[in-house]
């Protein structure tokens, strides 16, 4: 089955050019345009999509509220959001992350990032990428814009923290198995457990926590 997706921007050029790109891919939908987070939150609400890719900014409804608006904590069913923004360095994305999106990209990254980021969202995944998301989260992790970080309803075992670290600098679950050789089951494991101990709901949560807690530094 295809990969439903719904776009959201204010520039009439750029919702074209996402549609063109992940039309083009196999297995991947675009099924909803909107040009504002009113009318984007609406839409995935009625059309429930597999993903929702949200501009950062939006007239109406920014994207961080429309992401909170469908993915963010307090939402029973949520949808996966993946934010795109023209900013590599930009504390509404870091927002964004914060009120449920499961990732971001850049919209110049590309589509084969673009295709990887949807088919990650649509899996329950998250796509991090290294040169961007990793180094914003370092940023204001160290910045003093968010609060104290929560602690672990347990500690941590040493390989729990080496998955940890191996999640926030942005690998895949294939690429942790490799890494680290132990088989995909086991790294699955290992974040959902981590998950459970933190209180969070993804990885890109798992990695805000360990920029948070100095784990990962650049």
């Amino acid at each position: 089955m295809n990969i439903r997706v719904v776009v959201a921007d204010d520039q009439e050029i750029a919702r074209t050019g996402l549609r063109m790109i992940l039309d083009a891919q196999p297995g991947i939908e675009v099924i909803g345009e909107a040009a504002d987070g009113r009318r984007a939150v609406e839409l995935a609400r009625r059309l429930r999509p597999d993903v929702c890719l949200f501009d950062i900014r939006m007239p109406s409804l920014d994207g961080i509220e429309a992401t909170r608006s469908v993915a963010g904590p307090s939402v029973e069913d949520p949808i996966a959001v993946v934010v795109i923004t023209t900013f590599d360095l930009d504390e509404y994305v870091y927002a964004a992350l914060r009120a449920g999106a499961r990732g971001f990209l850049l919209k110049d990254a590309g589509p084969d990032l673009l295709a990887q980021a949807v088919r990650a969202a649509a899996g329950g995944d998250a796509l991090i990428a290294p040169n961007v998301t990793a180094r914003l989260l370092s940023a204001f992790a160290g910045s003093g814009r968010v609060g104290t970080p929560i602690k672990p309803v347990e500690a941590l075992t040493e390989r729990e923290e080496e998955i940890l670290v191996t999640v926030a600098r942005g690998r895949t679950n294939n690429e942790i198995a490799d890494e680290l050789h132990i088989s995909l089951s086991t790294v699955k494991s290992h974040i959902a457990r981590l998950m459970t101990k933190l209180g969070v709901r993804n990885r890109v949560e798992i990695a805000m926590w360990a920029y948070e807690t100095n784990r990962v530094r650049f």
